[in-house]
């Protein structure tokens, strides 16, 4: 029997050549999430969505037109081809849009290897409640928690298939799971807060919610007597729950729109050593049980493990079909879409090579400095790769946890924190962007 999405992404594409397109793809994307909010006591929020939309490409020449809509309905479509094709016909020309050759598609994938989909009974509301007044729970319970700001619990479920007129079809299902807590200690301006969340696809996997409401008392309790530290030049130790937002800057200069563009400050930076010898970046799209994998990409390409630094050497951008051809070069397997916008270059699962010591021994080495375990804002010059952050974690003296801080930024040039930085040995393996507590000397801390 022919799977509802697929005979969807196939109807649309049919009707997009009876409207007069010369080539196309159709994504369709099937959602349903539940989400439970518990504060005080009492249920907050209780909130079920669930919908079909379906996106729609259409090609003629070198322009191209998207559009997208809710309602699946055969006059719909109809009426959704016609409007793309008389969209594409108004369109500019682009020289790099298109869709992939028929011979670098995926032809076949194992999705029981990949393990995205839970496929047990989805939970139900009353579960779901049960688990975020647990976490709310174990988080008052921790003696100086004046209160939670809320405890959240989360299921979601996710199917799509994409069919395009080369000959591609595919389709799979993914799932996740969710708890978090965001616990309050003090009140008025001696307020402090933190949280903690937890992720999984398989509810199997998911740790207790107990467990998540301790945690996230345990790091808002750290919290008391936070005040601003000192201004200087000083090292700063990016806690692993923060440390995958440095990486993330590096990823954002190589993708292929930037590169393209011109607008990177890795630039040019092709065989160029931008992190330390002996440092590895790996994506793997194939990790079972993760968010970030999948069998293809928003291209039907494949998806495999590719290095992306190899031994501290940038060895490839990140490409989808429309950037490579800009660049004269083959896409990586890296486009992402929605249903309302064309393929752009992303990234999914990353892993930096581990370091041999811990992060207390990284805090014991750098003496005195800042451990940064929150970052809010960001100002990134996307040329020069210049660097300032919002930050708040604990300051370091001789080598030990002083005090905790707030309100201060962290500074420095991308390019060149990252050929410095010395990573930890704790990074979580279950996470999308593998990555550990990272030590980087030097930075300028704006505090007291």
């Amino acid at each position: 029997m022919t799977d509802r999405l697929e005979t969807l992404a196939q109807a649309a594409l049919e009707a997009a050549l009876r409207a007069g397109a010369e080539a196309a793809d159709a994504l369709v994307i099937e959602d349903a999430s539940v989400t439970i909010d518990v504060r005080a006591g009492r249920l907050e929020q209780a909130e079920r969505s669930e919908g079909t939309e379906l996106g729609l490409r259409v090609l003629i020449g070198r322009r191209q037109a998207c559009v997208a809509a809710s309602d699946t309905r055969p006059g719909t479509l109809s009426a959704l081809a016609e409007r793309a094709v008389a969209m594409a016909r108004e369109a500019p020309e682009d020289p790099a849009v298109g869709l992939a050759d028929p011979e670098a598609l995926a032809r076949s994938w194992d999705l029981g290897a990949l393990q995205l989909a839970d496929a047990g009974a989805e939970p139900s509301a009353a579960e779901l409640e049960a688990a975020a007044r647990e976490a709310e729970a174990a988080a008052l319970a921790c003696a100086g928690i004046s209160q939670v700001d809320s405890a959240t619990s989360t299921f979601g479920r996710r199917r799509l298939h994409l069919a395009a007129t080369n000959g591609f079809s595919g389709g799979y299902g993914r799932t996740e799971h969710s708890i978090g807590c965001t616990a309050i200690i003090g009140e008025g301006t001696a307020m402090e807060r933190d949280w903690c969340g937890e992720g999984r696809s398989h509810r199997a996997d998911l740790p207790a919610p107990a467990e998540v409401g301790a945690r996230a008392a345990e790091r808002a309790l750290a919290r008391a007597g936070a005040r601003k530290p000192p201004t200087g030049g000083f090292p700063v130790l990016y806690d692993e729950r923060v440390a995958g937002q440095l990486i993330g800057h590096l990823l954002a200069a190589i993708s292929g729109t930037a590169v393209a563009r011109g607008a990177s400050w890795l630039a040019g930076a092709m065989g160029d050593e931008v992190l330390p010898r002996g440092l590895s970046l790996v994506e793997d799209p194939t990790r079972p049980r993760i968010s970030g994998s999948r069998p293809f990409d928003g291209e039907g390409l494949p998806a495999m493990p590719r290095a992306i630094v190899e031994d501290g050497v940038l060895t490839r951008w990140l490409l989808d079909l429309a950037t490579a051809r800009k660049l004269g070069l083959t896409s990586t397997g890296n486009a992402y879409r929605g249903t309302a916008s064309p393929p752009a270059p992303g990234v999914g699962n990353i892993a930096l090579t581990q370091g041999p010591h811990s992060r207390d021994d990284l805090i014991a080495q750098m003496g005195t400095g800042l451990l940064v375990t929150s970052m809010i804002g960001s100002t990134i010059n996307p040329t020069t790769g210049d660097y300032s952050r919002g930050a708040s974690g604990h300051w370091v003296e001789n080598g030990q946890i002083a005090y905790p801080v707030n309100e201060c930024t962290v500074a420095g040039n991308l390019r060149d924190m990252l050929r410095r930085i010395v990573p930890a040995n704790d990074a979580r393996s279950h996470v999308s962007r593998v990555v550990p507590s990272l030590l980087v000397e030097g930075l300028t801390i704006a505090g007291a």
